[in-house]
């Protein structure tokens, strides 16, 4: 069997790891290019950790004024309800898509949980926090040069669209492959639903992660202490 790497030379398939990791480093002319210094370096092929504390502002809760402990209180609850809904999506898949009594009341909890509680928090960011330190972080040149500079409110608020269309796109394709007639329909609607309600549970958890270890401990740096206790009024 033969293998092609990076650099379009074949490898016998039979060489060792050794010999093959050898002979990468002493002709592959990215990796020689690429010997610098000990000094850690992103790198596409090896991208960062997005949970990767390192990143993070590093701002205690406990030192975070009280708007902001409310917010980050009420990132615990739709946690929980991520953990649950995502549990009960797998529990889904492994089973064939067969909807069992706890399936669906768990599904049912996610859906009613997103519009009461994640949907409303959502607004509540965008309405008070993200006005004011949107408008700190362009005052002070923490924003992407260009015609149309953007912040990290920028991003949260896109992933805020994000999760909406993927909360919706699930529940929907849940509710129509119920009303289909034929199994193969049946299985690839349900299988969309799956990837949809996936895909919403990573972005809700590297939302929340972002907020709390970035955009939270940025606002309690950037705005002052009237700023934190009027962004809601």
């Amino acid at each position: 069997m033969k293998i092609i790497n990076k650099i379009g030379k074949r490898i016998d398939g039979n060489q060792s790891d050794k010999a093959i990791k050898k002979e990468l480093k002493e002709e592959d002319p990215i990796i020689r290019n690429a010997e610098k210094d000990d000094a850690e370096e992103l790198s596409p092929m090896d991208p960062p950790d997005a949970y990767d504390e390192k990143q993070a502002i590093g701002v205690e809760y406990d030192d975070l004024h009280e708007n902001l402990k409310e917010l980050c209180d009420e990132h615990k609850g739709a946690i929980e309800k991520c953990d649950a809904f995502e549990k009960a999506l797998m529990d889904f898949k492994e089973g064939g898509f067969y909807i069992t009594k706890e399936i669906n009341d768990a599904f049912n909890e996610f859906f009613v949980a997103f519009d009461e509680s994640v949907i409303p928090h959502n607004k509540k960011e965008e309405k008070g926090l993200f006005l004011v330190l949107q408008k700190k972080l362009l005052e002070s040149g923490e924003h992407s040069t260009g015609d149309n500079p953007h912040t990290p409110v920028d991003l949260m608020e896109d992933d805020h669209v994000k999760m909406l269309q993927l909360a919706t796109l699930s529940f929907n394709f849940l509710g129509l492959a119920m009303r289909l007639k034929d199994n193969e329909d049946i299985a690839m609607t349900f299988d969309i639903a799956y990837n949809n309600g996936k895909e919403l549970v990573e972005l809700l958890r590297l939302h929340i992660y972002r907020e709390d270890h970035t955009i939270f401990p940025l606002a309690q740096e950037l705005l002052t202490k009237e700023e934190l206790s009027t962004f809601y009024d």
